[in-house]
């Protein structure tokens, strides 16, 4: 019997692809390409109403994916303020 994801780990997988998202961005902006944050703050949106829609317990486990995302992306901002 095959197992669905849960809407948690469909989240937690969300936050790993953001994750890989902005690394990529971060090298890009490293090797002094211009890039557009358009679409991360649009999947930056939606990743938070999914989170919204967990039960707080579920967020709660997320919540270090979530701080590590958040200092992946606080590291691209920085990488971007200095280009």
């Amino acid at each position: 019997m095959q197992r669905t994801a849960s809407h948690a780990e469909t989240v937690h997988a969300a936050i790993q692809s953001m994750g890989g998202t902005v690394v990529v961005a971060r090298a890009l902006v490293e090797g002094g390409r211009q890039i557009d944050l358009e679409g991360l703050d649009r999947e930056a949106t939606a990743l938070c109403a999914a989170v919204l829609a967990l039960s707080a317990e579920e967020a709660r486990r997320l919540r270090p994916a979530l701080e590590a995302l958040l200092r992946q992306v606080n590291e691209l901002a920085a990488e971007v303020a200095r280009n």
